[in-house]
C-alpha cells in the first residue's frame, strides 16, 4: 500500500494535496493498475496517507481534471483510459491567452500528420482503411453543409491518427479539435471559390486512397499539401 506522506516540517494544504497525488500515483505505477481498475477508497488512502478525506477528495478531483482517474457518485475511483482532454484544455489556454497562436499549432499538425499518414499506410487494417474513406466520401457528399463537412474532417484526421498505431499521436491530435473547430469555418470560407472547395475535399479523398492502397509516400505528401493549402488559406483570412 501507498506509503504514509512524510511531514518532517508543517505543509500547507495544497501542499498536502500535491502529495497525496504524488502518492495516488505512484500506487498507479507500483501497483500495475490498468484502465478501469480501482484505486483504495478516500477513506483507506487518508488511513494509509496519514491526511484528511478532504485532501483524498480533492487530490481525486485534481487526477480526474487531468483525466488520469474517473470519479462516479457512489463509486470507487477507477483508473482512466487515455484522453486528450486535458492537453486540448491546455492548448485552448495556450491560445485564448496568446501564448501560441494557430499557424504554430497548424505547423506542429502538419509535422506530426505527415507522419500519421505515412504510418495509417504501413499500418492500417482494411477496416480503418474504409473508415477513413467513408470520411472524405462524405465531406463530399455533404459539400452543402459546412458544419457536417468539418465533423467528417475531423473525424477524418482522428482516424489516420488511430490507424497509426501510435496512441501519443492519437492524443496530439486529438487534442487539437476543439482549437479547430473555431478555425476550421474561417479557412473553408476564406476559400474564394467552390472550386477551391471541392478541391479540399479531393485532396482528403486522393489521401484517403493513397492510404487504403498502402502508399506511405503519396499519403505524406498529400498531407503536406493539405496543410500547406490550408495554412494558405487561414493566411488570407487574417488568422496568426
Amino acid at each position: 500500500m501507498t506509503a504514509a506522506i512524510e511531514r518532517g516540517k508543517p505543509m500547507d494544504g495544497a501542499s498536502l494535496v500535491s502529495a497525496a497525488i504524488g502518492a495516488i500515483t505512484r500506487h498507479i505505477r507500483e501497483n500495475e493498475l490498468a484502465p478501469g481498475d480501482k484505486l483504495p477508497s478516500e477513506a483507506t488512502l487518508s488511513k494509509e496517507l496519514n491526511v484528511s478525506r478532504t485532501v483524498i477528495r480533492e487530490a481525486f478531483q485534481s487526477l480526474a481534471a487531468m483525466r488520469l482517474i474517473e470519479l462516479a457518485a457512489g463509486k470507487r475511483a477507477t483508473v482512466c483510459h487515455l484522453d486528450h482532454g486535458a492537453m486540448s484544455l491546455l492548448i485552448e489556454h495556450g491560445v485564448h491567452t496568446e501564448q501560441i497562436n494557430v499557424q504554430q499549432i497548424y505547423d506542429v499538425r502538419r509535422t506530426i500528420e505527415m507522419r500519421t499518414a505515412t504510418l495509417a499506410a504501413l499500418r492500417r487494417t482494411d477496416a480503418e482503411a474504409k473508415l477513413i474513406l467513408s470520411h472524405a466520401k462524405a465531406m463530399k457528399a455533404e459539400f452543402n453543409n459546412s458544419e457536417a463537412v468539418m465533423e467528417h474532417d475531423l473525424a477524418f484526421h482522428l482516424e489516420i491518427a488511430k490507424a497509426s498505431r501510435n496512441p501519443i499521436f492519437w492524443l496530439i491530435v486529438g487534442a487539437f479539435q476543439d482549437v479547430i473547430r473555431h478555425t476550421w469555418p474561417v479557412g473553408w470560407k476564406s476559400r474564394p471559390s467552390d472550386a477551391e472547395r471541392h478541391d479540399h475535399n479531393k485532396t482528403h479523398l486522393d489521401l484517403a486512397e493513397a492510404i487504403a492502397a498502402g502508399d506511405p509516400q503519396t499519403a505524406s505528401q498529400l498531407m503536406a499539401k493539405h496543410f500547406d493549402d490550408s495554412i494558405k488559406a487561414l493566411l488570407a483570412a487574417g488568422v496568426s
